[in-house]
């Protein structure tokens, strides 16, 4: 079967909680885990999705099981799609994410390229890509829907939550979605503590005890 409608959902409750907090603070919850490489960026500034994974595999230069992907997704989705990292095709343009925004589709990830960008900044359709081309797709291979995929070096099941901003795009297993919640409060909660000791004074070299670091690679503190 290439087609997989059926996925199991995280708590939409999880979801909801884990957009509040930017990609930095839940990698750095997730013990520095789960962010895509730093090619994958969004295609502008203040672009911010966090939805439910919607996974696609797309042969190079072919966007035939994106359409496909479209139609099956459900409000909330966002569609993970993988070319293995080929750029010399946009496979998604303004007509695609006018029929994504009309589905509830929240956002898109690809390791390929986009097209129509300028559109698609001004639909405000949250889009993170390696690349922009403005070469056409084909529409004959067949590929899969809501399977695993490597995306930009993470494993991604369907189902997981994606969580992307200016920084990039991060990928929380739907397992450990309520522990990384917990765990960004009380990451938020120590960084509001070290922000309120800057702005007493203290350096970030005391709060972080770095000059003992220093010191042992031989810089003095004085």
């Amino acid at each position: 079967m290439h087609v997989f409608r059926q996925m199991e959902r995280p708590n939409s409750e999880v979801v909801n909680n884990l957009s509040k907090y930017g990609t930095a603070i839940i990698y750095e919850a997730m013990g520095r885990k789960g962010a895509l490489e730093s090619f994958i960026k969004p295609i502008g500034m203040g672009m911010k999705c966090c939805g439910v994974a919607l996974t696609v595999y797309n042969h190079a230069g072919d966007n035939l099981m994106l359409h496909k992907a479209i139609e099956v997704a459900e409000r909330g989705d966002v569609i993970i799609a993988v070319t293995g990292g080929y750029t010399e095709a946009g496979i998604w343009g303004e007509i695609m994410t006018t029929a994504a925004q009309t589905k509830g589709i929240v956002g898109l990830v690809t390791d390929g390229s986009i097209r129509d960008s300028e559109a698609i900044r001004r639909l405000a359709f949250p889009t993170f890509c390696k690349g922009i081309s403005i070469k056409g797709s084909a529409k004959e291979i067949i590929g899969t829907i809501n399977k695993t995929i490597i995306c930009a070096g993470i494993i991604i099941n369907p189902g997981d939550i994606i969580i992307g901003d200016d920084d990039g795009v991060v990928v929380v297993p739907k397992e450990i979605g309520a522990d990384i919640v917990l765990k960004c409060k009380q990451r938020e909660k120590k960084e509001a503590v070290i922000m309120k000791q800057l702005k007493l004074g203290k350096t970030t070299l005391e709060i972080y005890n770095l000059d003992e670091i220093l010191k042992k690679k031989g810089i003095s503190k004085f």
